[in-house]
């Protein structure tokens, strides 16, 4: 599994310093000193549960006091990079795909941010065999086009065939790795749709409405899988290839009227978008206009002023940065006009076990490291919070766990982590730290070379120039003792959290095992659980692999769940958390009267 681009690629910086990074669930942009619990909408991270045929059949449960009408403004500093669904993994791609294209699969969102699992385009999440490797799904009845034509179980088969493509680069590529068995080597089992031949491993009856996934090897949670924007449907006869990316085939409630690349893009209602058929999305406003190219710093200021047709706005995808995050959390009125969320995925330090292999010294490393003044860097409890397991809150089977009793020292126990040392033998231990060469960490970078000379190490510094920060710590070859970095799953299961960081397949240049942690007992728990059939007993499981990595290997030192906090116009009702793609969830805005 390559190092996804839902996940934590570095672009510049995490939330503190009000810059972000290239994920689904990317950086929280959130600093300052207020409190975690200080937005008037409040997500803290939710379990995920499977809804049943009742819970997917629509409408969705309306938002209290909405009203249809008007048009709902977005601002951001960049266009979407893509529309195509084929072409979506970046998360704030999804943020517009959420309102234009319906997956099979897909999550019902309350206003906690409580996550179900629902049949969207299906009547339910589906049927897998006994031995998880043959999924059936039904479609609804009435599905329909932007144009009127019905949507149809071709169509579904058409959008996941043309992810062999040549043109298509960018998307997830799960499903073809599940259906074709070959890895990294998917392409080369199917040539594509363009030539007129389908896949074998998946079969459709128009009839019925229903499309089978013969898959090579088991998948039990394949229908998280297939809520990914990647798998979207498209209608094979209005296919334009490269050109579909410009203007797709809306299967949701909008559909693009005019985009004027890095821009504007305006969105209109699908009229052939049946509520009935969808128990995911509410389509109160009449439209939406994106504006593009307007600054993080400038479109919270116009978002707290709300003057014209920024009282109908809100922020897509870019949380308040620090410099506004005190006002906006000191003023009540503004306060009110207020939601945050913890992102997906956790941020954390691998340590390098092939170069520090004594298990005392390791967990040292994590008795030392100083979380509340690395935090205090980042913003103080507005910025997140501490982090002391792999798995996030957002993932099924997630329990607080603190194996090292981080919670109750986050400034760091150096006593403790002497006490080890000595014990090992290896008072003085030289470590090379290595990070991003960024304003924020070039600031952590104090607190922690201070924490680990307190606890008896010998710290060297290591400042890696951001753009190519990964590149270099993922060669196995490199000579870092701990690295600063960060992962976010895919869908909420912890086999998208687990198997890239530590099974012993994952190490490798380029690759995401870091720390290159290689054990049996875990790379055989992590093909065990991955076959679990009931994901609230394989949550269980994987939850408890990871309190025994924490206990008897520790290869990272986990920080933070970090938190976003979002402000949007006083006109504008409905705003809420996304939990999967840490933004605005468009779908539930509505314009106040």
């Amino acid at each position: 599994m390559s190092f996804s681009r839902r996940n934590f690629l570095i672009a510049t910086s995490v939330a503190a310093a009000g810059s972000t990074v290239l994920s689904a669930c990317s950086s929280g942009d959130a600093g300052g000193g207020g409190t975690p619990s200080a937005g008037a909408t409040e997500y803290t991270g939710a379990q995920v549960t499977v809804g049943t045929q009742a819970d997917s059949t629509g409408p969705a449960p309306e938002v209290p006091g909405a009203k249809k009408g008007g048009t709902i403004y977005g601002l951001a500093p960049d266009d979407f990079s893509h529309l195509d669904p084929q072409r979506i993994y970046y998360a704030y791609n999804s943020t517009v795909a959420n309102v234009l294209h319906r997956c099979l699969t897909g999550y019902k969102i309350d206003a906690n941010g409580r996550q179900k699992l629902v049949g969207d385009l299906a009547t339910d999440t589906g049927t897998a065999s006994a031995d998880n490797k043959t999924w059936t799904f039904t479609l609804k009845e009435g599905l329909k086009w932007e144009d009127g034509s019905e949507l149809t179980v071709e169509d579904v088969r058409h959008g996941i065939e043309r992810s062999w493509a040549t043109f298509v680069t960018e998307g997830a590529d799960y499903v073809q790795r599940a259906l074709t068995g070959k890895a990294g080597k998917w392409r080369d089992a199917y040539e594509g749709p363009y030539k007129g031949k389908h896949l074998d491993s998946i079969v459709t009856d128009k009839a019925k409405r229903t499309i089978t996934f013969k898959l090579a090897e088991a998948k039990p949670d394949f229908n998280f899988t297939l809520a990914m924007h990647s798998y979207a449907p498209v209608p094979a006869k209005l296919d334009t290839k490269e050109k579909y990316d410009k203007k797709p085939v809306a299967s949701g409630p909008y559909m693009v009227k005019a985009h004027t690349t890095d821009k504007s893009m305006v969105l209109t209602r699908n009229k052939h978008w049946d509520p009935k058929t969808d128990p995911i999305r509410n389509a109160y406003p009449d439209g939406f206009e994106f504006r593009f190219g307007v600054e993080i710093l400038d479109s919270t200021d116009r978002l707290i002023a709300s003057q014209g047709n920024d009282a109908y706005a809100v922020s897509i995808y870019k949380g308040v940065p620090a410099e506004r995050i005190q006002k906006v959390l000191t003023d009540p009125e503004l306060k009110k006009r207020t939601f945050n969320g913890l992102i997906g995925g956790t941020y954390f330090y691998w340590i390098n076990t092939k170069r520090v292999t004594d298990l005392k010294v390791r967990q040292a490393l994590i008795h030392a490291w100083p979380l509340q003044q690395i935090r205090q860097i980042y913003g103080g409890p507005s910025a997140g919070d501490f982090a002391t397991t792999t798995l996030s809150p957002d993932i099924i089977g997630y329990e607080k766990s603190d194996v090292y009793g981080k919670l109750k020292k986050p400034q760091g126990d150096p006593e403790a982590a002497k006490k080890l040392l000595k014990e090992a033998g290896k008072e003085g231990q030289k470590i090379v730290y290595a990070f991003p060469n960024d304003p924020t960490y070039n600031k952590t970078k104090v607190v922690i070379e201070n924490a680990l000379k307190a606890a008896g190490f010998s710290p060297v510094i290591k400042p890696i120039d951001s753009t190519s920060y990964y590149d270099q710590v993922q060669q196995v070859d490199n000579s870092y003792d701990v690295m600063w970095g960060g992962w976010s799953p895919d869908w909420p299961t912890a086999f998208t959290m687990l198997q890239p960081l530590y099974d012993g397949e994952a190490i490798g240049d380029g690759k995401n095992n870091v720390s290159q942690t290689n054990i049996d007992w875990i790379n055989e728990g992590i093909k065990k659980n991955a076959v679990i059939s009931d994901q609230n007993e394989a949550g269980k499981a994987w939850m408890a692999l990871d309190k025994r990595i924490m206990e008897e290997v520790a290869p990272v030192i986990p920080e933070t769940f970090t938190r976003r906090f979002y402000v949007y116009g006083n006109k504008v009702g409905g705003a809420q958390f996304d939990p999967n793609f840490s933004a605005t969830l468009l779908y539930k805005t509505f314009v106040k009267a």
